[in-house]
């Protein structure tokens, strides 16, 4: 044999090398609780109490023995029988010899009924939509947890031992109940109810501590027998009932249950459950000092960033004001130039244009047409005599003249030649 360095040691003893199997073998969780199914060969039940056995089927088989005392045996079970057992692999080192621990042991045929009860429910809570319902998000940070299993349990253990080393002081209230046996399932039901008792926040606020916001349920390995309280339906309902989410946290591998179906998260053990719901507390405010110091970083930026664009807008104030008031003036006063311009030469066209009515108007009056060497006669009352019809022998007239006027009297008329 080569030790370490590479030396040499020479023959290891082969007692030293059986118990060194011995010791894989048995520390391997592959090899520990397993569910196995066969047929019972070489039955003997002897005076010890002590029970040996092969089991076999047509690939392979395997020696097995069930301790005094170790589980109930069914009447039933005889060479030949079917049979399911729950067993961990040793070997006993004085023969070389590797068997089966066995620590429950069932008729299939009764597992077979059971098996079609659960496969029943689960198809009647899929038709119903609880399968598939939508699952409530798990708290990050978990106020008061409620544990529901087996009052002073190897898996309770566990699980205050990990919940102390992650979250020291974390609140959580253990509901103890039977998690196998008769009574297991209504114990089980009972204690999901006074869970969702405790997650109420009026109750939890009378009591003086927070209400529940998260509840594990569950308990260690065992056989399909030992967990069946986990598959039946007034707990699969006491679950989906719940206000608060649920994690089914039975120690099986082989087989999923209702209640893994049902819950708002399945662990595979007791000690998975804790870790996956419950944060270390150290890691935490780790990650919560980076992220406080990222934030601060980020703000410094922004702030800083904040400062350079207040300076600019000051700086672009400072100046905008002057800028703006200059163009406003030029603005001005080319508007009032071109308003200046246009008015002159609004006045010019009107001027011109009355010098020209009024000149207009000069040429046509009376008065100029009698400084041309015209009269206007008219009669005594004024009316304007423009033709000699009308007029009578003897009739006085008035003479108009540009410098004054002269009395007349119609003495004669003559009418011009050629007229009508």
């Amino acid at each position: 044999m080569t030790g370490s360095g590479g030396v040499t040691t020479g023959p290891l003893p082969i007692g030293q090398f059986v118990q060194l199997v011995k010791q894989t073998v048995v520390r391997d969780p592959l090899f520990k609780h397993q569910a196995l199914k066969g047929e019972v060969t070489q039955w003997k039940q002897y005076p010890s109490g002590h029970t040996y056995f092969s089991l076999r089927d047509q690939d392979g088989q395997m020696r097995a023995v069930i301790w005094k005392g170790r589980c109930t045996i069914d009447s039933s079970i005889k060479e030949g029988s079917e049979v399911v057992v729950l067993a961990s692999v040793d070997l006993f080192v004085r023969r070389g010899e590797i068997q089966l621990n066995v620590e429950r042991i069932e008729p299939v045929s009764v597992l077979g009924e059971l098996e079609k009860t659960k496969r029943l429910l689960v198809e009647q809570l899929t038709k119903e939509g609880e399968i598939d319902r939508q699952r409530l998000p798990l708290p990050a940070i978990p106020k008061h947890i409620a544990i529901i299993t087996g009052a002073g349990s190897a898996a309770l253990s566990d699980m205050q031992r990990l919940i102390e080393n992650r979250w020291p002081g974390l609140r959580r209230t253990v509901i103890g109940v039977l998690v196998q046996g008769a009574q297991a399932t209504e114990q089980i039901v009972r204690g999901l109810a006074a869970a969702r008792r405790l997650s109420d926040p009026v109750q939890a606020k009378q009591r003086g501590e927070p209400p529940v916001d998260l509840v594990i349920v569950g308990r260690g390995g065992g056989s399909p027998e030992d967990l069946w309280a986990f598959n039946l339906e007034p707990v699969a309902r006491a679950i989906i009932a719940s206000p608060v989410p649920v994690v089914s946290a039975v120690g099986h591998e082989s087989d999923v249950l209702v209640s893994d179906l049902v819950a708002d998260l399945r662990a595979s053990t007791p000690s998975d459950a804790v870790e996956r719901v419950v944060p270390v507390l150290p890691e935490l405010h780790y990650f919560l000092d980076e992220y406080q110091e990222r934030l601060g970083n980020a703000s410094r930026r922004q702030i800083n960033d904040n400062l350079q664009r207040l300076r600019t807008l000051h700086a672009r104030l400072r100046v905008a004001p002057m800028a703006g008031l200059n163009r406003a003036k030029a603005k001005l006063f080319g508007l009032s130039s071109r308003i200046k311009v246009s008015t002159n030469q609004n006045m010019a066209a009107q001027a011109t244009r009355l010098a020209q009515l009024n000149a207009s108007l000069t040429a046509i009056h009376p008065q100029r047409v009698l400084e041309r060497g015209y009269s206007m006669t008219q009669t005594e009352d004024g009316s304007v005599l423009s033709s000699i019809e009308g007029i009578e022998i003897g009739q006085k007239i008035i003479l108009n003249f540009a410098d004054g006027s002269a009395d007349a009297e119609i003495k004669n008329t003559h009418e011009n030649e050629g007229e009508q």
